[in-house]
């Protein structure tokens, strides 16, 4: 998912949660804070997975070094 899909969807629930707010409807409110955690879930996720790629390339490149 790309940073600008990622900042619609954290706008997207920070604009439901308001809207919940706004109207007294703790059901939407509640549901907005939801969907912004798990947007948020998601990117912690994300850059884990990124990390632990980086990270298993270093390695590669080391290894493949050391057989030089």
């Amino acid at each position: 998912m790309s940073s600008f899909d990622d900042k619609l969807d954290e706008a997207k629930s920070k604009g439901k949660e308001t809207l919940g707010k706004v109207t007294g409807d703790k059901g939407t409110e509640a549901e907005g804070k939801a969907e912004g955690l798990a947007s948020k879930a998601k990117h912690k996720a994300e850059d884990v997975k990124d990390a632990a790629k980086g990270a298993a390339e270093g390695l590669k490149k080391s290894a493949d070094k050391d057989k030089e």
